[in-house]
């Protein structure tokens, strides 16, 4: 007897935009869109491009454009800079949403005057970090620094040393974002080695301020030396000290990492950080430091066109005032536990005749901070075909593929979002 045929298995579009999902994707896309991406999903399939199974979520994977897609990080990598970096606290979606609409971002409520922009997330900053005398915020990390050079240095020179001259990141150079304000860039020392003398014999009447940039993308190791902030906070002239990452305070985890209260506890001027690395929270550039330097920092004309937005403040607050984010429990996670978690999805898996391994795992912590640390962690080994349906279902799950596995590492996954990881599984294993 003949087999019949596939393509009248592929089901049909009424069935389709009934399907919960597809149904609500119409109310994000339109109904139309939903049924063009349904349509477009059943003609691959009739050509034999997927199977009649994978209509209904290749057409969920085709309605992009308008909005992210959401993915769950089973990479291991805790802030992937491709999937967004910092995944925000509930308290800070919360604030999302309450800000979308009118707001007291700039009012006093109680006498019905102008007030100081974004003051809860000023409070909750300069709370969060006693030892900086003044604080502000920018719309992202680079724009932190790009501010500090324009307002301290623009026409002077920056003296920095050689070996933190980094690239930040799809091609962008420090060197590049420097020169752009108008400053001279002084470079002393070598790729590998700079001293306090170095630093000395630049400094003159043209230096603007001493640059320290934590080269938090890489390492360098062997035959090196570098200068500390404290030393060079002894040269009396302003040091800024970009620390990257956005750790507030120091963090056991990641001994080499360095934070904003030691730095400037250790005599820097200014640090500039980002907001959406290991602080948990929105894309932002966090200026703390004297409050002459912050004050000249936001009385600058360049200031108002780096202003952040009421979103942003809202959800920065929220982070800041949160007990926790994501980002900290994924870092701290367990592996014990994580062990456990990922061990309990292989027996439920096998329980449906889906065969899956567990495997020791390193994750890492990603968004250029931390280079060098891992993560003790597990991991889930699947069969590499499982990795494309996957990353393109509903819901997106990326892993990482590993000799011939796909690997999914739960540490940055909501262990609430287990089940419907296992259902994928499922959906791909058929």
């Amino acid at each position: 007897m003949r087999e019949a045929d596939p393509r009248r298995r592929v089901p049909r579009t009424d069935a389709l935009l009934a399907d919960p999902a597809l149904a609500a994707a119409a109310g994000t896309f339109g109904r139309d869109r939903v049924k063009a991406a349904i349509v477009a999903a059943q003609q691959r399939a009739r050509r034999g491009e997927l199977t009649p199974e994978g209509v209904r979520d290749a057409a969920l994977a085709g309605l992009t454009g308008r909005t992210p897609r959401p993915v769950l990080n089973a990479t291991g990598v805790v802030l992937h800079t491709n999937l967004g970096r910092a995944p925000l606290a509930p308290a800070a979606v919360d604030a999302l949403v309450a800000a979308a609409g009118h707001t007291d971002v700039e009012l006093d409520l109680a006498t019905g005057r102008r007030a100081r922009r974004g003051r809860e997330a000023l409070d909750a900053l300069a709370a969060a970090v006693p030892d900086a005398p003044a604080v502000h915020v920018v719309n992202n990390g680079a724009a932190a620094l790009v501010l500090a050079a324009t307002a301290l240095a623009a026409g002077r020179e920056i003296v920095v040393s050689r070996g933190e001259l980094v690239e930040i990141g799809d091609g962008f150079r420090l060197p590049d974002l420097l020169a752009s304000t108008g400053a001279r860039l002084r470079e002393v020392g070598t790729t590998n080695r700079t001293t306090r003398a170095d630093y000395a014999a630049a400094i003159g009447p043209d230096t603007g301020f001493v640059l320290k940039v934590h080269p938090s993308n890489f390492l360098v190791t062997g035959f090196t030396s570098a200068v500390p902030v404290g030393e060079l906070a002894a040269l009396g002239v302003p040091v800024v000290a970009d620390i990257g990452s956005g750790l507030l305070a120091p963090d056991p985890l990641l001994p080499d990492e360095p934070d904003a209260a030691t730095t400037l506890r250790a005599g820097a001027h200014l640090v500039t950080a980002s907001g959406d690395k290991l602080l948990g929270g929105p894309q932002a550039g966090l200026l703390l430091g004297t409050a002459d330097l912050v004050e000249r920092l936001r009385r600058h004309p360049l200031a108002r066109a780096l202003r952040v937005d009421k979103l942003t403040l809202a959800a920065l607050a929220a982070t800041l005032h949160a007990p926790a984010t994501p980002t900290g429990e994924a870092l701290h996670a367990d592996p014990g536990r994580l062990r456990a978690r990922t061990e309990r999805l292989r027996d439920l898996l096998g329980a449906d005749g889906c065969k899956a391994e567990v495997v020791p795992a390193a994750a890492v912590v990603g968004g250029g901070g931390a280079p060098g640390v891992e993560l003790d962690s597990w991991a889930l080994s699947l069969p590499e075909r499982y990795a494309l349906p996957l990353r393109t279902g509903d819901p997106a799950i990326l892993g990482r593929v590993l000799h011939g596995r796909l690997l999914l590492d739960l540490r940055a996954v909501p262990d609430t979002a287990d089940d419907r990881v296992r259902a994928a599984i499922l959906r791909v294993a058929g």
